[in-house]
This record gives structure tokens, C-alpha cells and sequence, in this order.
């Protein structure tokens, strides 16, 4: 069984052929080159990886990502953003990033849903429809890291279109207003005062969608622990519980990640290769082989290497 790592980012040096966005954690001459990615996987025994879109959303951004889809073919799919500024017609964005077959879908932070839960829930006023509208018709992934204010909002749209792959991001963690920052490390940080928050009143309920799949990945992010993240067994078993007992997910919508570069100092990529064992003692050699792989050949269909 392949093992598939499918939640990555790489970059690049900013430069006119690879442009991207300027930051105080990204400045303009740090990279996180794939072939650094490529070295750890080969190391720890990973096949395949997704890389995500990370230094910007406007189509420029993206020429790093398209370039290592299309030097290293078979081995990466890749997820892209959207604009802000597409949000009403980003149908020639989507199209344009995934004309090549290798990016196949599209991160989104934000549902573009109203604040309030009381409020009456018409997806085709949601700033996002026409990207779920879109997905529904060409087959896109959407990779979903909503924030806490539109939890309660993801259902409605899950709902609405169920044709729709969905894979929710770092274990169904949706940061809260002002929880988000970076560790001494330099890595993301997000404080819940117990994860994954109240918003778990929302999204636990989603297992019952067969379209919705759970990254278990980010734990570095959220945990108040070392490795192996002892204090987050609970939630993993919480995810991983079988749909036949109608509670969890079940290792077959649960897909394994390393969320790289930011674990390789510390943790280490290694470490992050065995972190679901360590977490999930109890699971069967064909369960783990679905989390860390399977789940993710299968539902974002990569296709066979070379032998």
C-alpha cells in the first residue's frame, strides 16, 4: 500500500519566475524547497505527498506549485487558492490552476456564511456557493480549515452539494479570532482552551456526510505536549471511532499528514511518520494502512508509481 503524506507546503525564494507573497515568517529568502521535502520522504519510506498552495492566491503565486507538479509528475496532486477577489466568478481561476489534471482541488479558510446560527441558512447567498456550484461540476476537492465563526455554516453547504469530495483539514481544528500565532520555532500555533473547541458541536456531526474525510495532521499545532501529543489521544480515538458505531469517521475517511516543512526541526519528519501509531496503538495493519495512505490514494486518486 502506498504511503501517502497529504498535507505539505513548499516554496521558494521570491523571484519574477517564482513569485509569492512577502512575510515576516516567509521573507523573501527563505525556501522550503521540494527537493528538501523529497529527501524526508525518501528517508522515511513516503510515496506520494498533496502539496498545498502556501505564499499567495492570485494565479503568479502559484508558479512554484505548478512547477514541482509538473517536474515531479505522479508524485504530487496538488491544492490551490482562490482570491478574495474571484469569490463571485472564480470558475476561470479554478479552471486555468487545474487545466493540467495534477491540481485538483481548492483550499478554503472561509464559508462566507452568516455569523450568526440563528439565521436563516440560504447556501446561494454564501459568499463561497459559486466555488462549491463549480467544484459539484468539474470534480474538485475542496480542503476545507474554516475558522470558528463558520462552523456552524459547513454543514449547510456539505448538504447542499454531496457529489463534493471534502477533505477538512488538521483533525477538524477551526481556529478561533485571535488563537492563531507562531511558536518560538516558527512554527503555526493555535491556543484552544480544549481542542478542538466548542465548534466540535458542529463538525463532529459530519461523519454522517460519506463525502466528508479528516486530515490527522497538526498535532504540533494544537497540543500542549512534546511528541507524541499524548494529551490528544482522546480526540484521535474520537475521530477514528468506526462509522458502524455512528460516532467517528473510521480509517477509511481519515487520511495521514506532516503538515512539512514545519514539524522537520521539530519534531522531525520521522517522528510524524509514526505519530498515528503512537496515538492509535489499537489499530489494525489494514486500518493504519488506510490512514496513511490508502484513505488518500482512493479518495483523491493518485495514480500507481513505477514499480
Amino acid at each position: 500500500m502506498a504511503r501517502i503524506d497529504a498535507h505539505v507546503h513548499v516554496f521558494t525564494k521570491a523571484s519574477s519566475e517564482f513569485p509569492r507573497e512577502i512575510s515576516e515568517q516567509l521573507p523573501a529568502e527563505r525556501e522550503e524547497p521540494v527537493e528538501k521535502l523529497l529527501a524526508q520522504m525518501e528517508i522515511s519510506g513516503i510515496d506520494q505527498a498533496v502539496l498545498v498552495q502556501i505564499g499567495g492566491e492570485r494565479l503568479e503565486h502559484h508558479a512554484y506549485l505548478r512547477h514541482c507538479l509538473k517536474e515531479h509528475a505522479g508524485r504530487f496532486l496538488g491544492i490551490g487558492l482562490i482570491p478574495e477577489e474571484a469569490v463571485e466568478n472564480p470558475q476561470d481561476h479554478m479552471d486555468r490552476l487545474a487545466a493540467d489534471g495534477d491540481l485538483i482541488g481548492f483550499r478554503l479558510m472561509s464559508m462566507g456564511g452568516p455569523a450568526d446560527p440563528l439565521a436563516p441558512m440560504d447556501v446561494r447567498s454564501f459568499a463561497t456557493y459559486p466555488i462549491w456550484q463549480h467544484a459539484a461540476k468539474k470534480d474538485y476537492v475542496l480542503w476545507l480549515y474554516p475558522q470558528a465563526v463558520d462552523a456552524h455554516t459547513v454543514p449547510f453547504l456539505i448538504d447542499a452539494f454531496p457529489q463534493v469530495r471534502v477533505v477538512f483539514n488538521h483533525m477538524l481544528a477551526c481556529p478561533g479570532r485571535g488563537s492563531f500565532s507562531w511558536d518560538d520555532k516558527g512554527r503555526p500555533r493555535v491556543e484552544f482552551a480544549q481542542f478542538p473547541g466548542q465548534t466540535r458541536y458542529a463538525t463532529m456531526g459530519l461523519h454522517q456526510y460519506d463525502n466528508v474525510y479528516v486530515h490527522v495532521s497538526g498535532q504540533y499545532a494544537f497540543s500542549n505536549e512534546d511528541w507524541p501529543y499524548r494529551d490528544l489521544t482522546g480526540w484521535h480515538e474520537r475521530l477514528h471511532v468506526p462509522k458502524d458505531r455512528m460516532q467517528g469517521f473510521g480509517a477509511a475517511r481519515l487520511l495521514w499528514a506532516t503538515d512539512f516543512p514545519w514539524i522537520v526541526e521539530e519534531p522531525g519528519y520521522d517522528k510524524m511518520t509514526r505519530v498515528v501509531e503512537e496515538l492509535l496503538p489499537e489499530l489494525t495493519q489494514g486500518e493504519l494502512a488506510d490512514i496513511m495512505g490508502g484513505t488518500a490514494k482512493r479518495v483523491l486518486r493518485f495514480a500507481d508509481l513505477p514499480t
